[in-house]
């Protein structure tokens, strides 16, 4: 099947990355995912359902760490794999089930595991936006707090995990995390007195730190859409347009 793409730009037009204009979409989400990631230089960071690759494409401009991800989607697979080339990044893009972890990974431990898993679970309907859309967007029998598991066990001692999800999961991200230390949790908020409808969570395999939930993250300027153009807030924009760092642990 060809499909039909779209050419987008990333982190203020650093990044030009192909993918479906139907279909899963990277949009915010995974850039904020990367710029959640303290990683330092020369260190293994794993993404599993990495897509098109833009998360991590996004972490590779701001670190030069030795990437990897794990897609099950043949399409997307390649296409990260073409986005990679296209941008002079180096990640290994393997295609592979999560429930299935491939040999090679299996193999590896990693000093950071990121994840962007499917939004929705089997049993709910999508809402109308995104009605016959692709299958990334549901979880499929492993679940959330299966991609959780499978992260957790791909990490080094004190590897950290960073998961970027919907607010209203952050029970069952918790449930996964049951005894795992450090975790910190960034809600993401359109506004200012909006509730949030994203997380951020970071935690530490092995660690001993008590749980902390943060202030959060507020994305837009004003109460509400005033202008013409953007208006997210001068640390958000950092961020989105130079791919500025995202402090959690230490926040």
């Amino acid at each position: 099947m060809t499909l039909e793409l779209t050419d987008d730009g990333f982190l203020g037009g650093r990044l030009k990355i192909l993918q479906p204009k139907t279909g899963y979409r990277a949009a915010t989400d995974p850039v904020f995912l990367a710029a959640a990631v303290a990683a330092r230089p020369g260190q293994l960071v794993l993404e599993l359902g990495c897509g098109a690759g833009v998360a991590l494409a996004c972490l590779l401009v701001r670190l030069p760490v030795r990437a990897s991800g794990l897609e099950v989607q043949q399409d997307y697979a390649d296409l990260a794999r073409q986005n990679m080339a296209r941008n002079d990044l180096s990640a290994e893009i393997i295609t592979g089930d999560i429930a299935k972890m491939p040999i090679a990974l299996r193999a590896q431990s990693f000093d950071h595991v990121m994840m962007n898993p499917p939004f929705f679970r089997k049993s709910q309907h999508m809402p109308p936006e995104n009605s016959g859309k692709s299958t990334a967007f549901i979880e499929g029998d492993l679940g959330l707090e299966g991609w959780i598991l499978a992260g957790l066990k791909r990490l080094k001692p004190l590897g950290r995990l960073t998961i970027i999800h919907r607010a209203e999961r952050l029970d069952a991200i918790l449930r996964a995390l049951d005894g795992v230390g450090d975790i910190h949790i960034l809600p993401l908020a359109a506004r200012q007195g909006r509730e949030a409808g994203r997380v951020l969570v970071q935690a530490r395999k092995g660690g001993a730190g008590p749980l902390r939930l943060l202030a959060p993250l507020v994305l837009h300027k004003g109460e509400s859409h005033g202008q013409d153009g953007d208006d997210f807030s001068p640390e958000v924009g950092g961020i989105l347009r130079r791919g500025n760092a995202l402090v959690i642990s230490g926040r």
